[in-house]
């Protein structure tokens, strides 16, 4: 008992019966407030589904928009690598695509929105008192009713394209979780730089545009070969996606060490350690991005 006195009193090390760690205390308090502020949250997330789809001709059609570019686009790229290879393409590559389109319209379309979500509401900012916390939330909660649409028009097109009904479904709530938190931790970072330094919002712009090209959505991890599998799963949104298209498309766990064969090799596409990793960056980082951006609270009405 002396000797955990003594080392608790050390930097960085903390009470575990406490959680006193200052990340966590401000994770804790994000998620007071968004409870306390949930009204709010609710007419702001109402107002900007109003506003989105307000007057537009396409209406619900919109939410299908995004990913139905995606499938197009990685059906071409998909064609195009068949063409050369000699293979042939099947509805599980079609299923796949529609299965990583979805998250990846979310990740895209929520980190940019939510990245905006202070400087588009400065009116709010300057004048009136509530959780900033609120705005990127909020905004990330408009993404997901379109991300909702797009879910179900997905869900019935599945036994079309390939879908398969297992246990291991049950991975896809856990996928959503991590997804959101991921997207969340960026979007409270970046929206809260995007204050300071207005030319943020432009660099998201570019890396979301080609971070098409760095993600496995119009392809999977195993055929850029076992040491380029292993190198794009550094991307934490890749396990996430890949792990839809395990569990859908291919109705196999994320508990197991998944290999595969490929132009003759036998090549690992799934490892559970790739999941952890992206869990790791979705709860942690959303710890730390909490902290940072109560850090920058009090600048906010100033900058924005």
């Amino acid at each position: 008992m002396c000797v955990w006195r003594g080392l608790s009193r050390l930097p960085g090390i903390v009470r575990p019966s406490g959680w006193r760690s200052p990340i966590f205390t401000a994770l804790r308090a994000t998620w007071a407030d968004l409870v306390d502020s949930r009204e709010l949250l609710y007419e702001l997330v109402r107002r900007d589904v109003r506003v989105r789809y307000k007057q537009a001709a396409m209406g619900f059609l919109w939410a299908l928009f995004m990913p139905v570019v995606v499938v197009l686009s990685g059906l071409i790229v998909r064609l195009v690598m068949t063409q050369f290879g000699g293979a042939e393409l099947d509805t599980s590559v079609i299923g796949g695509l529609a299965v990583k389109a979805v998250p990846w319209g979310f990740f895209v379309g929520g980190l940019s929105i939510s990245t905006m979500s202070l400087v588009a509401n400065r009116g709010l900012v300057t004048k009136v008192y509530f959780p900033r916390e609120v705005l990127p939330v909020s905004a990330l909660l408009a993404q997901g009713f379109d991300t909702t649409v797009a879910t179900i028009g997905v869900i019935f097109m599945l036994p079309l394209i390939g879908g398969t009904l297992s246990v291991n479904l049950l991975w896809v709530p856990v996928l959503i979780v991590l997804l959101f938190c991921l997207v969340l931790a960026l979007g409270l970072v970046f929206s809260c730089a995007n204050v300071f330094f207005r030319d943020v919002r432009y660099i998201i712009q570019v890396l979301l545009t080609f971070g098409i090209f760095f993600t496995p959505v119009f392809f999977e991890p195993f055929m850029l070969g076992a040491l380029g599998a292993d190198l794009i799963m550094l991307n934490p949104v890749a396990p996430l996606l890949e792990g839809f298209r395990l569990t859908v498309i291919e109705g196999l766990p994320l508990t197991q060490t998944l290999t595969t064969e490929f132009q003759g090799d036998s090549i690992v596409m799934w490892r559970p350690a790739y999941l952890a990793y992206s869990a790791v960056w979705a709860i942690g980082g959303l710890a730390v991005a909490s902290r940072w951006f109560r850090s920058g609270v009090t600048s906010f009405a100033e900058y924005a």
